[in-house]
């Protein structure tokens, strides 16, 4: 059990990604703390999970559910130990000039935001505690950026970083920063990153841009997430993980 006794925050885990990364980390012994937008998404997620999971309805570009997240899972589950910054969104592929400013705004909010304010809350439990691990899910868009996505490349290069620059701020602290940058992957956003619908011929032409041949999966992410949150990579912190089948090579 590679987190036995660990106490983990994975926010967007009501699906996706962050849905994967849950149900590994609880097969290897943590109890997680499943944190979505959408209530009724993290109470199955939870429920599915069993006694080792909560379910915590949440903003997290919101200060005061961003505090009532860390101190819910403090007294219900324990001191946290790990925190993966999933959550996030975009907008439909499109031409730079046909993006709205809300849809600026919202993703600025919901990517890099929501860090800020996870780190600033859980940073002094994790150093009082003796330390911790953060990840952070960026994106190839922020290493290898796509046409058609200029702002939401902007927000994922932030979070790629963020996650070096804290890595080196909070190492004193004892507390690991990691980011894992996933390429396109079969989730619920595939087909606003796609830009047009997700045909069999659609989906053809960008796996043409991926050596390995296929989209990532919730499990390839949650593999890297588990190595990473676990004392095997006690001595890594600051890196940019792709997790893209060589996309960024």
């Amino acid at each position: 059990m590679r987190l036995a006794n660990k106490i983990a925050i994975i926010t967007g885990a009501g699906g996706g990604f962050g849905k994967g990364i849950a149900h590994r980390f609880v097969a290897e012994g943590a109890k997680v703390a499943v944190v979505d937008l959408r209530g009724d998404e993290a109470d199955r997620v939870a429920r599915a999970l069993g006694d080792k999971a909560i379910a915590l309805q949440a903003d997290v570009g919101a200060p005061a559910d961003v505090k009532r997240v860390i101190s819910e899972t403090a007294s219900r589950l324990g001191k946290p130990d790990i925190l993966v910054n999933n959550a996030g969104t975009t907008h439909k592929n499109k031409p730079i000039l046909e993006v709205t400013e809300e849809e600026f705004e919202r993703m600025f909010r919901v990517n890099v935001k929501s860090i800020y304010l996870f780190v600033r809350e859980i940073a002094p439990v994790m150093r009082d505690g003796g330390g911790g691990v953060i990840l952070n899910v960026g994106s190839t868009a922020g290493i290898r950026p796509r046409p058609g996505l200029t702002w939401y490349n902007a927000t994922k290069g932030a979070v790629n970083l963020v996650s070096k620059s804290l890595a080196v701020e909070l190492a004193p602290w004892k507390i690991r920063v990691s980011c894992i940058s996933p390429v396109m992957g079969e989730t619920g956003m595939l087909e606003n990153f796609m830009g047009v619908p997700d045909t069999p011929e659609n989906r053809a032409r960008f796996l043409g841009t991926i050596p390995l041949g296929r989209l990532s999966r919730p499990s390839d992410i949650a593999n890297a997430a588990l190595y990473l949150a676990s004392d095997e990579a006690e001595f890594i912190t600051g890196v940019d993980f792709p997790v893209d089948g060589g996309r960024t090579v």
